[in-house]
């Protein structure tokens, strides 16, 4: 699938363009277009999307009818609005939309991008007296400097970067497959989940920070980019209970996983956890513009002039959001639908640990006990070569991450292809 164009377009790419986390070893793909759940290449290649733009295209590519009819009509109408010094509609529906998501009286404040939610939390916290903040180990929530010290999810997106902000703890996620203590948490989940929180009561508090100045947790109810992990469900409980015993804020970053990846709008609609803020970006812009929104307790709020940028809550964006919303209620069934699918196809595939919720699954392969993202990798290249389009997560994950549209043929056809490359890769290595 190397041709002329090709190259022509990555040596060009590679010399005028930041190296950033392209890889033309891995994915030599350059997009011309796409359609539903197919991306075309430049050579009119055709290959099916178990990506979704990096959970962006919840709704396809480009996106949903009814999200571009809706951003073409507003584009004639009023794109950029300066929408923090001035008023308009649009922010105010988008607003009144995802205030509801979750009970309590809220607020928004919209941004451009999942890191820069995250910052807005963070200030957040420190605007209401924060100190100290928990983030947890395989966790991703961004790349700017605020955001990248709650991250830990692979050493070089901090290398170099030394020192980040101060303040933020990393402790163990409860990560059912590989965890510390060597728990298998799918047999002892409420285990797993009790040495997680012993170990931020006993060795945590009062030894590296005082008990009385932790003042926020930050997590991913299903971290993404750290391989697709779901924790046992216990964790939510402790979490909240936890919280509620210290007045610890818990900050919900529902960047990847949120807007009806997981079957529900948010993942934590799963946990009944009520958190004090979330967090959205990615694929609530319809895959068309970039968006972020921070949704937080109205109680927290910044001061006046406290906070602010210049793109966030414009009306374009936010009436494409709005539009988006509405269009994922309504293919939520399908998610839910297609889980079952996800579930019977992947229990036969000869990966060492899969897991997942609604259309957000990871495949994790080890070898002699440690990760072998030797062999995901080449997982991820003879996928390629099948016309699949599959990123990796973690250190030896694969996320397997396709539209929210995709239909029951698709889907199998994908999964078909994936168990026998799988199959075939693992074979060898035996």
């Amino acid at each position: 699938m190397l041709t002329e164009k090709n190259n022509s377009v990555i040596e060009e790419t590679e010399r005028y363009l930041s190296i950033s986390t392209r890889d033309p070893n891995e994915f030599p793909l350059v997009i011309e277009r796409g359609e539903g759940v197919w991306i075309y290449d430049i050579n009119g290649e055709k290959f099916l999307d178990f990506s979704s733009g990096i959970g962006v295209n919840n709704l396809g590519w480009p996106s949903h009818p009814r999200v571009i009819e809706r951003a073409e009509k507003q584009m004639r109408k009023l794109a950029h609005s300066a929408a923090n010094d001035f008023y308009n509609i649009e922010q105010l529906e988008l607003a009144k939309k995802l205030v509801p998501l979750l009970p309590g009286e809220r607020k928004v404040f919209l941004s451009n991008s999942g890191t820069e939610t995250i910052e807005a939390a963070l200030k957040l916290v420190k605007s209401n007296n924060g100190k100290y903040v928990i983030s947890f180990i395989g966790g991703f929530h961004g790349r700017t400097l605020g955001s990248l010290s709650l991250t830990a999810s692979k050493g070089v997106q901090r290398k170099g970067f030394f020192p980040l902000i101060p303040g933020v703890i990393h402790v163990p996620y409860p990560n059912p497959f590989r965890n510390p203590w060597h728990i298998n948490g799918y047999e002892e989940p409420e285990e797993l989940v009790n040495r997680v929180f012993e170990y931020i009561e006993e060795w945590i508090l009062n030894k590296v920070i005082p008990e009385d100045e932790l003042s926020a947790i930050f997590f991913e109810p299903i971290q993404g980019e750290g391989g697709y992990v779901v924790p046992p469900p216990q964790f939510f409980s402790h979490l909240n209970s936890f919280a509620s015993k210290r007045k610890v804020l818990l900050i919900d970053d529902e960047v990847q996983m949120g807007m009806g990846r997981t079957g529900e709008m948010l993942a934590i609609h799963h946990y009944h956890l009520n958190p004090d803020v979330f967090t959205l970006a990615k694929a609530l812009g319809g895959g068309l513009v970039p968006i972020g929104a921070t949704v937080f307790r109205s109680e927290l709020d910044f001061q006046r002039g406290g906070h602010s940028n210049t793109f966030g809550g414009n009306a374009l964006t936010c009436a494409i959001a709005s539009e988006t919303i509405d269009v994922i209620e309504e293919v939520l069934p399908n998610v839910k639908r297609l889980e079952g699918v996800f579930k019977d196809e992947l229990s036969v595939v000869k990966a060492d640990d899969v897991r997942g919720l609604g259309l957000a699954w990871g495949l994790e392969f080890v070898k002699n006990e440690k990760p072998d993202p030797k062999t995901r990798d080449e997982v991820i290249k003879e996928l390629y070569k099948e016309k699949i389009i599959a990123l990796p997560a973690g250190e030896s994950s694969i996320r397997l991450i396709p539209p929210l549209i995709i239909s029951e043929e698709d889907a199998k056809s994908g999964l078909s292809k994936i168990r026998k490359v799988i199959d075939h890769i693992k074979g060898n290595a035996n």
